[in-house]
């Protein structure tokens, strides 16, 4: 049995941008939140709604961040290494949650339409484009690597989107006095707000439940591995994502003579490059075996 610790960490998680994203979004909340009751403007209300649940999903990757750097113990093998995962997940959810929220208010709002004071609305959705523009800059470069930090990210590119629409609607109120723009404006921010997080909840799902990652397909790697002569059948495989920067395989491998253990070490070594260099796979298990009597199938249920 052998374990390979070849973890690729670009880099640590710093906080310090989340604390400012944080702050940015507390104080976008807070402004629309008034705004949006002296305005009336129910797409105002759903913005200030929609960074309210930011500032608690910001608040949540953070903590995440922190518990992710934790050492490993004997009461916890993994550390928090799922913590971000688990913010992710969590996130996520919380943007279809409002978004369907949101989408419910906005039909109450269809038979029952208000006139909005628009310049309000105009002027609180470009400080809220402004504020999570720059949130967004400052997440960027960590989104693309940490789901984590992805989710947080699409929370403020949402976020600064939805500002955008706001203002269109602001706009067309002012200058148009077309006020049914602010309800149909919210039910496209609510239906945007599912789109972006249904891809994340499924992906963080995903891994929350052992699922082989979709790009790795165990049937290519099993014959792969199994033209080596001495390798008779490689079975009971186990892959799966511990976080973003971790694919673990486990496998029982039967092979074709009793070899020693020196020589089972040089194929453990091959095996490793082979699944580290095209598959992306940095943590392998494997058990070696010479005419068990055990199941032979790629997999078995435990």
């Amino acid at each position: 049995m052998s374990h390979q610790h070849t973890h690729n960490h670009p880099h640590d998680l710093s906080g310090k941008n989340l604390v400012i994203a944080i702050a940015l979004n507390v104080l976008i909340t807070v402004s629309q939140v008034i705004g949006g009751i002296v305005s009336g403007s129910l797409s105002l209300l759903s913005d200030a709604l929609h960074n309210f649940t930011d500032v608690l999903s910001l608040v949540v990757s953070y903590i995440a961040t922190l518990l992710a750097k934790k050492e490993a113990s004997t009461h916890r093998t993994f550390g928090y290494k799922r913590a971000e995962i688990i913010a992710a997940f969590v996130n996520s959810a919380t943007l279809i949650i409002v978004a369907i929220f949101l989408i419910i208010e906005a039909i109450k709002r269809f038979n029952n339409p208000k006139e909005i004071a628009s310049e309000l609305v105009i002027w609180l959705s470009l400080l809220g484009i402004l504020a999570n523009g720059f949130s967004v800059l400052l997440l960027k470069s960590q989104a693309d690597n940490n789901m984590n930090m992805r989710s947080a990210y699409l929370h403020l590119l949402t976020d600064m989107l939805a500002s955008i629409a706001v203002l269109i609607g602001g706009l067309l109120m002012k200058y148009y006095q077309v006020y049914w723009v602010d309800t149909l404006l919210t039910i496209a921010i609510a239906l945007y707000l599912i789109w972006v997080g249904y891809k994340l909840l499924k992906e963080s799902f995903e891994v929350l439940m052992l699922f082989t990652p979709e790009n790795v397909q165990v049937e290519k790697i099993v014959a792969e591995i199994e033209q080596h002569p001495l390798i008779k059948n490689m079975h009971h495989v186990h892959i799966w994502q511990l976080n973003d920067f971790e694919m673990h395989l486990e496998a029982h491998i039967d092979f074709t003579k009793d070899i020693k253990l020196s020589e089972f070490d040089v194929i453990l070594n091959e095996i490793e490059e082979l699944l580290h260099h095209k598959y992306k796979i940095n943590h392998v298990t494997i058990q070696p075996e010479y005419s068990k009597p055990d199941s032979k199938h790629i997999i078995v249920q435990d």
